[in-house]
């Protein structure tokens, strides 16, 4: 006969899948992992450490499809999936929707490396799965907004729009794929930037952020600087698209001064007594960074007609690595902790890695900033610090996603 006790006691798949963001996470965080060794790798070999190997698709191509709509789905579904039922006191999601979800999406990023080696073939498959799965998940946040009778729906609305727009861009790049027309894969990568990544954590960060700082000091929450970002990125992606970089100021200019309003009114200077609210603000601080970078470049790209391309990719890499990998961090960390019966206020080696991150951002930067023979080498030492701050939360937190909660509750 077994004992009450043990016949209770879930078992390591039931806890495992006990929430939507204890298997995407988990996914999300091997992810990280992956997409940033193969990137170091290939970054190596390119720059003379052993010999290059010739990929199925371009390598920058690989790396913005990963970074885009390879890691950061992962952590969105998630955050999203947990808390778009407390958003709207709806119905929790069920595994039933976001267990297939997460199959799906680990699977397509798996395949996605083999692919890489020389089957586009493979390749297709990987970025078809990860449409399926992304769809099951999309559908299933949907429902909870459709039966949800809460007033205010404008930050799900937003965000579900903004994960449709990014499904679609990750579309253009299986048409890429498929057809190798490069108008494909250049819609896919701006719309996976502008029209999926910022809007999706502007608005997570407009609902939580200032929720979270206002248990530590006064904050504002105006609305006025979310709808401006929102239609700025939106304005920033199509000129982008159509290539009129010289005009891009038009809509960047608002969106820094918006940006640098936000962390104003959410009191960035009072929130870094915090660490893990500093984390946070962080990450939208150097989203006012990136847009002046951006405003700056184009402008010398107007005075110049179009001559002289002032800082490379570093404004992009200030928004990416800067902005929205520090919200990833931040939030992830949060929610792991939180939704584990743990403290959320970090240890000294969480903050560490927060800080240690920031240096990874700054690396990047300067790496499309300097002369090219020292850019080389901090391509590479940006891509290592990538790692070694992440590898360590990787090795803290992965196991906690395959443990019940300390305190006992469901979830």
């Amino acid at each position: 006969m077994i004992p009450i006790s043990e016949s209770i006691t879930p078992s390591r798949w039931q806890t495992f899948t006990a929430a939507p963001h204890r298997v995407m996470f988990f996914g999300g965080a091997l992810q990280v992992v992956a997409a940033m060794l193969w990137w170091l790798a290939d970054l190596a070999m390119r720059y003379g450490v052993g010999r290059p190997v010739e990929w199925a698709v371009a390598p920058s191509a690989a790396h913005a499809y990963l970074m885009a709509y390879g890691m950061f789905p992962f952590f969105m579904f998630g955050f999203l999936m947990t808390t778009f039922p407390r958003w709207m006191a709806g119905r929790v999601i069920p595994a039933r929707r976001y267990v297939p979800a997460f199959m799906l999406l680990l699977l397509g990023a798996v395949l996605f490396y083999p692919g890489l080696v020389g089957s586009k073939t493979l390749l297709i498959v990987s970025v078809m799965l990860t449409l399926c799965g992304w769809a099951i998940a999309w559908y299933a946040m949907l429902r909870v907004l459709l039966e949800a009778t809460h007033q205010d729906k404008r930050h799900p609305i937003v965000a579900l729009l903004a994960l449709a727009l990014g499904w679609c861009g990750a579309v253009s790049y299986l048409i890429w794929l498929l057809g190798d027309r490069a108008m494909w894969l250049n819609l896919a990568l701006q719309a996976g930037i502008w029209l999926f990544l910022l809007p999706v954590f502007i608005t997570v960060g407009h609902r939580m952020i200032p929720f979270f700082t206002s248990g530590h000091c006064q904050v504002r929450r105006p609305d006025w600087p979310w709808w401006v970002i929102l239609g700025c990125s939106a304005g920033h992606g199509l000129l982008q698209l159509f290539g009129a970089s010289a005009w891009l100021w038009l809509c960047d200019a608002p969106l820094a001064a918006s940006a640098l309003y936000t962390s104003y009114a959410w009191n960035l200077r009072r929130s870094l007594e915090v660490p893990m609210l500093a984390v946070l603000h962080a990450g939208i601080a150097w989203l006012g960074v990136a847009a002046l970078l951006f405003t700056a470049q184009s402008l010398v790209l107007l005075i110049s007609h179009g001559e002289h391309m002032l800082f490379g990719l570093a404004p992009l890499h200030a928004l990416t690595v800067g902005c929205a990998s520090t919200l990833l961090l931040g939030m992830a960390t949060r929610v792991t902790l939180g939704h584990a019966g743990l403290s959320i206020y970090g240890s000294k080696s969480a903050w560490l890695l927060f800080a240690g991150f920031q240096a990874v951002v700054l690396l990047r930067i300067l790496a499309d900033m300097l002369p090219a023979q020292w850019g080389y080498w901090l391509y590479l030492a940006a891509a290592a610090a990538w790692l070694a701050c992440f590898l360590p939360w990787v090795i803290t937190y992965l196991p906690i996603y395959l443990r019940p909660r300390a305190d006992g509750n469901p979830g």
